[in-house]
């Protein structure tokens, strides 16, 4: 047996603010669309990997999804100028990345890193 694919199902009213937070601000590719349900994505070779966590680091909570991105300075300035809530950091930390905390359009926390 061969796991081909894991998916974060969340259950929202307002799929338009997905659109916004996952693909136009962090780039994410519209996968598929059945009008009530959006799957966002990347066609290229992506790490995919299940944390399970009793504390999010640095005292922090654990956040609901960890997304990776290779500019971490500029998706910060561009959810700040959106309004999305920064709720830690920017911050360099011990084990080697550049983080902040962000709360989605859904209210989930969303840890968004850069390795350093």
């Amino acid at each position: 047996m061969v796991v081909k694919r894991v998916v974060a199902d969340f259950a929202t009213t307002d799929l338009e603010r997905a659109t916004l937070f996952y693909q136009d601000i962090l780039g994410l590719d519209l996968l598929m669309d059945h009008g009530w349900i959006r799957t966002y994505g990347s066609d290229t070779k992506m790490t995919v990997q299940v944390s399970f966590a009793c504390e999010g680091g640095s005292g922090t909570p654990v956040p609901d999804l960890s997304i990776e991105v290779d500019d971490l300075d500029g998706v910060y300035r561009q959810m700040k100028d959106a309004g999305f809530a920064i709720e830690y950091g920017p911050v360099n930390e011990p084990w080697g990345i550049r983080r902040f905390y962000v709360r989605d359009p859904f209210d989930r926390l969303i840890n968004m890193s850069v390795h350093v």
